[in-house]
């Protein structure tokens, strides 16, 4: 792994792309792990041969009271201890990144997420995330 692919972040091992966090976990770098609810995962998409673990759920976006031991048993099936967090935007990641480098994993936020920062229309996907790259995706 080259160090430009990472920036720096405050709390957590750092920043990546979503391509940097593709090419990592096809490379077996780390375990990808969308922490999206469950409701955006089925209704939104998903990305195949992501982990799913909740960092906060619907309805009421109630903070997942076992996202620790479900983090650390993705780790441990996966056998790493690098996770890079996917949300619709980048920012619930940050939140879960930081959380899981309290417990010694070395946890990387994606940006832009699975969707991106909404366009001047409200309308997300258009100018950033996982699906904007053209990365892996599928839609139930």
């Amino acid at each position: 792994m080259q160090s430009n692919e990472i920036q720096a972040a405050q709390g957590y091992a750092g920043d990546i792309t979503a391509q940097t966090a593709f090419e990592w976990m096809q490379k077996g770098h780390c375990a990808l792990v969308d922490v999206r609810t469950d409701a955006e995962r089925e209704w939104v998409g998903f990305v195949p041969g992501a982990y799913p673990v909740a960092w906060k759920q619907w309805p009421g976006m109630k903070p997942n009271e076992h996202f620790e031991q479900e983090l650390l048993a993705v780790c441990e099936k996966a056998g790493v201890k690098r996770v890079a967090l996917l949300c619709r935007s980048g920012v619930r990641s940050v939140s879960a990144a930081v959380f899981a480098s309290d417990y010694g994993i070395e946890a990387y936020n994606i940006l832009e997420g699975f969707e991106g920062d909404p366009d001047e229309h409200a309308h997300r996907s258009q100018s950033g995330g996982w699906k904007r790259a053209g990365l892996p995706w599928k839609q139930n």
